[in-house]
């Protein structure tokens, strides 16, 4: 259902050289570049959901949500782990090293929480068992 979200941000040369990295980590590259705003869509292909960053149409300064999120789905816990530090390496925060969310099993919750370096919130997370 979803098709991308958008982030929001100020420096963009900082920003495409940020996702460039953390999200060719796990397979996806830009997919689209529009000069006017500076918009810039990754993902794996152009028929799977994608993350766009952007500075505003207004013109005005980006600022990250409060209680905005992406969470981004992972196919192993190893994954998940080197996107959260891949994410740590180029300037992002941690929110919450990488660790089971609640009780192990079939339905254990695995996530890592980061911020970017314009203070976007990430998630990384699996679910199932290790």
């Amino acid at each position: 259902m979803i098709g991308y979200v958008t982030l929001g941000i100020n420096d963009l040369d900082k920003a495409r050289t940020y996702y460039d990295g953390l999200l060719g980590t796990i397979g996806a590259k830009r997919l689209m570049e529009l000069d006017e705003n500076g918009f810039t869509l990754y993902g794996v292909d152009m028929a799977t959901p994608s993350i766009a960053i952007t500075k505003p149409d207004n013109g005005k300064e980006a600022f990250a949500g409060n209680g905005n999120m992406i969470a981004l789905q992972m196919q192993e816990r190893d994954q998940l782990d080197a996107l959260y530090n891949k994410g740590l390496e180029l300037g992002g925060s941690d929110e919450g090293a990488p660790g089971v969310r609640g009780d192990e099993g079939e339905m254990a919750f695995y996530a890592a929480y980061f911020r970017d370096p314009e203070g976007n919130k990430l998630c990384a997370f699996r679910l199932g068992s290790a």
